[in-house]
């Protein structure tokens, strides 16, 4: 017994007694006023915190192709691990954050309904979810603290059974909506409620059923509004949305089994026995959708879904800030309404004429695909990493061209500049392409300004790298060929796939993905063929060697005789042709490196081969072709190999587990599919 007695004890030890304390504070409206004058910002309305809220976690400034971008640290979602960050759409985080901001200042988008649009699986709910998260984990912060208040001791109002003890404000209004408007304003400035850096201002009117303890208990004492305010308790508010309190989300279901009651509140019939009457507000559950949003966010799950009658609801909750409860008056709501639809349902409401009033009152933005290869494969890691495959191998590469191949399905062919597609996608990644620049990408990214809003979204792209994993066909691991057999396959069956000239588009760039990849894994096997230290060594030596006597005119002595001999011309042109170097254009790349030897030797550095990005390539294709022959790469695809080549072979599969990421079965493999290439004789 005293042994579960410390388990449960060293458990209980991990509660935060402080902030219980602090979410569980509560206070007299006269508290309250004295709390408001040290941090006026617990009145903020809806916007304004959720915009605050945003800020709190700070920004990041970058420029992408000349133009300033800001960086949202709130949509990593840090506070998660990153399980739900945003990759790749800063510009429509940009857009949604100034729209916020705008709202926060009271400048008209606070009246609008704030609609993400785009393709499925653009990452739409994942910001709605990360906004409600945020703002319900803003709540329990001292920065985020808001307070809502409970009536008490209402014995002689006609509340009924534990009501009458206590009564908690069925919409966690504002406290100081309990001043009334006719002289709220005046109340606050003489009151000095409002400081230097944020001006307290509060709208609008108690809902139902407050309204009536209120004018009851002002009836008993006369019009003694002090008298009321003993009635009151406030108290900390803590958003949840599990719990239903200032967070909610709506989702449009079958026409037969829902009505706006789900928006707006409903009638509690067991209540009407007791008061008499189903327009009487404490008869009345006010648990729609708006009701408990107040004070935060509610989401609307594919909101061009919605039954005409729900929209109805929604134009006045976002224009008047009103909901529309049955059987009573328009109540006052404060609380940010965000929407998101996909394409296919905004087309609908475009050429829909009796939508015209829902479109004047919303703020269109738009969540495309990402259009960049580094950006898509983090979304992938997240989900595919080593933390989360246990037991398996993911070569290298594979979410690489899983990305590429999902990137392509999104770009436009381009229309000038006389690109490929595939260059086209490594200039938007920032990959520097000789006689492109910074500008091509702007003009590009002008003439297709549609361009990620159609495509193929990750979610496929996650679904087949899953299928792939657990096809185990790989001895524990999979690499890209399996990734991309499966992204292939499942071309046949995709459901949003609409014709089958899109089909053909989406197997060409699968095409387009492995030769990519041919190239990537060439160059990786040519680098750690060529990663013998020594040997590249002695090339440099005897390259910087010719071309020093080359350029000065004179002779180099020979390694073997000792005898001055002239500069060995066909070394040197072996060398420079690996990198496209001209006969006519020789002397001037020789000068050029004697130049670049020359310049170091001024600045006291000394000359090393690797340090010259062009001559480093160079070397190693040039190393990689010697070596090659020596090693007999071709021999790999034939089931006997010496053991000299063997041996040889060993070190570079070394290599690749070393350098780059591979493991005992994924670098045989990439040596196999290699060697393969230079056995059909295709080396370009």
């Amino acid at each position: 017994m005293g042994d579960a007695q410390s388990l449960v004890g060293k458990i209980a030890a991990m509660q935060d007694y402080a902030l219980y304390r602090d979410l569980s504070w509560e206070g007299s409206f006269e508290e309250y006023l004295a709390l408001i004058r040290k941090q006026p910002q617990v009145t903020r309305n809806a916007f304004q915190r959720a915009y605050d809220m945003i800020i709190r976690y700070g920004t990041e400034e970058y420029t992408d192709n000349k133009k300033k971008l800001v960086r949202y640290n709130f949509f990593k979602d840090e506070l998660n691990g990153g399980q739900d960050a945003i990759y790749g759409l800063d510009i429509p985080l940009m857009r949604l954050v100034h729209v916020l901001k705008a709202a926060a200042e009271g400048y008209g988008p606070e009246k609008r309904v704030i609609l993400l649009h785009g393709p499925v699986g653009s990452s739409k709910s994942t910001i709605a979810r990360l906004m409600k998260k945020g703002i319900e984990h803003y709540s329990m912060s001292p920065d985020g603290a808001l307070y809502t208040f409970d009536w008490v001791n209402l014995d002689g109002v006609g509340m009924a059974g534990p009501e009458s003890g206590r009564f908690k404000c069925p919409m966690h209004e504002e406290p100081l909506r309990l001043i009334p408007p006719s002289w709220r304003d005046r109340a606050i400035k003489e009151l000095e409620l409002s400081n230097p850096t944020f001006n307290v201002r509060v709208d609008g009117d108690l809902d139902p059923a407050c309204r009536f303890i209120f004018n009851k208990l002002m009836e008993r004492y006369g019009g003694d509004w002090g008298k009321v305010m003993q009635h009151i308790r406030v108290r900390r508010l803590v958003l949840s949305e599990k719990d239903r309190i200032g967070i909610g989300t709506f989702q449009p279901k079958d026409e037969k089994n829902q009505d706006s009651t789900e928006l707006t509140g409903d009638i509690n019939y067991r209540k009407i026995a007791e008061y008499g009457s189903d327009s009487d507000p404490r008869a009345f559950n006010f648990d729609g959708e708006f009701n408990i949003s107040n004070r935060g966010v509610v989401e609307f799950i594919e909101v061009l879904k919605l039954d005409v009658a729900f929209l109805y609801d929604l134009l006045g909750a976002s224009q008047e800030h009103k909901i529309k409860p049955k059987k009573f008056a328009q109540t006052d709501i404060d609380e940010v309404i965000l929407g998101h639809t996909n394409e296919a349902e905004y087309k609908k409401l475009l050429s829909n004429e009796f939508m015209e009033a829902l479109r004047d009152r919303t703020i269109k933005i738009d969540i495309p695909y990402i259009t960049k290869v580094s950006e898509e494969i983090r979304i992938y890691e997240k989900d595919f990493n080593r933390d989360k495959i246990r037991g398996k191998h993911i070569a290298p590469h594979t979410l690489e061209v899983a990305a590429m191949w999902a990137v392509l399905t999104r770009l436009e062919d381009p229309k000038k500049h006389n690109l490929s597609l595939v260059q086209k996608m490594k200039l938007y990644d920032g990959k520097v392409l000789p006689g492109y620049t910074q500008d091509t990408v702007k003009e590009l990214r002008k003439e297709a300004p549609r361009e990620g809003m159609e495509g193929i979204s990750p979610r496929y792209v996650q679904d087949k790298i899953s299928n792939a994993l657990v096809n185990d066909i790989g001895e524990g691991t999979i690499n890209p060929f399996m990734v991309l057999s499966e992204l292939e396959k499942g071309l046949r069956h995709h459901s949003l796939i609409s014709s089958d000239e899109q089909r053909k588009r989406y197997g060409e760039c699968i095409g387009m993905v492995k030769r990519e990849y041919e190239e990537i894994v060439k160059n990786e096997v040519q680098r750690a063929i060529s990663a013998d230290e020594d040997a590249i060594q002695k090339l440099a030596a005897n390259y910087i060697d010719s071309i020093k006597a080359y350029t000065l005119k004179e002779k180099v002595k020979d390694r073997f005789t000792r005898e001055d001999v002239e500069p060995d011309e066909r070394l040197m042109r072996s060398i420079e042709e690996k990198i496209d170097i001209p006969e006519n254009r020789k002397d001037d790349f020789r000068r050029e490196i004697m130049n670049y030897i020359g310049a170091l030797a001024v600045d006291g550095k000394k000359f090393e081969w690797h340090t010259n990005d062009r001559l480093r390539r160079a070397l190693e294709l040039k190393l990689f072709e010697d070596q090659k022959d020596a090693i007999k790469l071709q021999t790999l695809v034939s089931s006997v190999i010496d053991k000299e080549t063997q041996e040889k072979i060993d070190i570079i599969k070394t290599r690749m587990i070393k350098y780059f990421g591979y493991n005992e079965v994924s670098a045989r493999d990439v040596l196999d599919y290699v060697a393969s290439i230079y056995a059909r004789g295709d080396t370009k």
